[in-house]
């Protein structure tokens, strides 16, 4: 008895060490500060990282990775297993809670912008005590479920290479799970190759990405109609009538999964935080990049839903499921516009979703950077380097492009289970990032420490607001954790709950055995502190009159 008196009193002071050591929490007054650079340095960084992001272009890296097109085409079959009728009302009320998440983290990040984001403002919001290790958690969860963003965004582009392939071939070719690592490597690869570019070239991207997505769009709003008038259009009754199911749960739930088009399609729009230190004027910025791109998205990802519905061959909704192509976006093209339009359709749904990846892993690079750089990664020292003739976290594009190609490996190892554990991690993990710092607002900490930006709903609808978001993201943790199937083997089985759960689990124990050891929560990397009323801070770069950054 004395011994384990001994080895529990021992764990209680190591607990209470542990919980104790916390880095500053700054007194951040947004409204006081003149420019980006000020307000970066009362978050408590330096700016490491060139500004080159024009309102327009972080506009463009939340709707790049959505990639409505392209995206639509990867996961259309999760909506159609409740029929037509499921993609299309599944998409649009999966849309709405969609808005309210984004509204929230709008709001949070207009008032803190900060390429940590999430993992900040879970430790800045957190009562005394829980603060470093649950933001320690969010970190974790955040960066891998942005991996998994970049591992689920390059799946679809190799099953779309592959699906025009074997469109061209008239189905001599086979798409084995080797061929589809193989293509989804080498999006990587390339990706972190390109992304480490200077982020002047990789803004630029941005505005490439959204003019080649809106072309996608208009091109399959017009062309597919036209093409598919030969066979008849379907009517109203199965666009939007009852439902389908496909799946072995029950009709409701199986309603219910059919919600994750939208909620796969409408995501990661917290890039746009993560970019916001190179982005000008980034709390303005920042509203109009994720409320912007989910609202683009919601309203035309829903037309296209109800094109696609409209123009299913026959109103057959199993045979474009059970299509030898692998994707029913690759059938529904080629039924409607013959072979050699499918093939050219899918060649530039397949450019689309490359953009989408190279915007991805711009994100999930500068989230692992900040991660590294309050010192909550192993070998942080390493990964957290700046490239300082390029501006860009070179070191960390590459973990992040290492770190996918393993994940991916699942996909080799299994296929399909492997493939559809990518698209729920992505979802997941991210889910959880959004949805802790949303609930600590909420509390009573939380409530006394938020201090509003430019965008600001009010006290009551914020509160509605942040209340629904947390509902939500409860419901989708859990409805993503289920497997498509009632009946579950090695191929039906949703390993994302395995993976998520682990990660969270391993980052608690990770943070209490070693981690506490280097971090402390955000911590700043000023040379002098900023106590929020005399800004003694030194800052090595100020605007000029073109909101340019210039050494001084």
């Amino acid at each position: 008895m004395e011994a384990l008196r001994s080895v529990g009193s021992r764990t209680g002071a190591h607990l209470s060490q542990v919980l104790s050591a916390r880095s500053e929490i700054r007194v951040i007054h947004a409204q006081d500060a003149a420019n980006d650079v000020e307000l970066l340095a009362q978050i408590g960084y330096k700016q490491e990282l060139n500004r080159h992001y024009s309102t327009i272009q972080v506009f463009g890296i939340a709707f790049s990775i959505m990639g409505l097109l392209p995206s639509v085409a990867s996961v259309m079959a999760l909506g159609l297993e409740s029929g037509a009728s499921g993609l299309v009302w599944g998409w649009f009320i999966a849309g709405f809670f969609i808005m309210c998440t984004g509204t929230s983290l709008t709001i949070l990040g207009s008032a803190i912008p900060t390429s940590g984001g999430l993992y900040y403002y879970t430790n800045y919001y957190a009562p005394p005590g829980v603060g470093v290790p649950l933001s320690f958690v969010i970190g974790c969860s955040n960066s891998v479920g942005l991996c998994g963003g970049i591992c689920s965004i390059a799946y679809g582009f190799a099953t779309e290479v592959l699906s025009a392939v074997y469109i061209s071939r008239d189905g001599d070719f086979e798409i084995t799970n080797a061929k589809s690592y193989g293509v989804f490597a080498a999006c990587i690869i390339s990706n972190v190759l390109i992304c480490c570019l200077t982020t002047k070239h990789t803004a630029t991207l941005q505005s490439v990405s959204i003019v080649v997505n809106v072309f996608l769009i208009i091109l399959f709003i017009i062309a597919v109609p036209i093409g598919a008038s030969h066979n008849g259009f379907n009517d109203a009754k199965y666009i939007f009538g009852p439902l389908e199911n496909y799946r072995t749960w029950n009709q409701g739930w199986s309603f219910v999964l059919s919600w994750m088009p939208a909620i796969w399609t409408i995501g990661s729009f917290d890039a746009v935080i993560h970019c916001s230190e190179e982005a000008k004027n980034a709390q303005r910025a920042i509203p109009y990049g994720i409320l912007g791109s989910i609202g683009a998205c919601w309203i035309l990802g829903w037309i296209l839903c109800i094109v696609s519905a409209a123009t299913i061959k026959g109103g057959v909704t199993l045979a474009i499921l059970d299509s030898n192509t692998g994707n029913p976006m690759a059938q529904i093209i080629y039924d409607a516009l013959g072979k050699k339009w499918a093939v050219a359709f899918m060649a530039m749904i397949s450019v689309g979703q490359y953009l989408m990846s190279l915007s991805i892993v711009t994100a999930a690079s500068r989230q692992i950077w900040a991660f590294a750089r309050d010192d909550g990664l192993p070998f942080h020292n390493f990964v957290k380097f700046v490239n300082p003739v390029f501006k860009v976290p070179i070191r960390a594009t590459m973990f992040a492009g290492v770190f996918s190609l393993l994940v991916g490996l699942l996909v080799l190892i299994n296929g399909s289970a492997g493939s559809g554990a990518l698209f729920s991690l992505a979802v997941a993990s991210n889910m959880l990032a959004w949805g802790v710092p949303t609930l600590l607002v909420l509390l009573p900490t939380g409530r006394k420490r938020f201090q509003p930006g430019p965008f600001y709903l009010g006290k009551y609808v914020t509160t509605a607001v942040h209340i629904t978001t947390v509902c939500w993201i409860g419901f989708i943790i859990t409805m993503s954790m289920f497997p498509d199937s009632k009946s579950v083997n090695k191929n039906s089985m949703n390993y994302t709950c395995v993976i998520n759960v682990g990660v969270w689990l391993l980052a608690l124990i990770y943070y209490f055995v070693y981690g506490h050891k280097y971090y402390s929560g955000p911590k700043s990397n000023l040379e002098d502190v900023y106590d929020g009323e005399n800004p003694s801070f030194e800052i090595d770069a100020m605007l000029d009159e073109k909101n340019n950054f210039v050494k001084i």
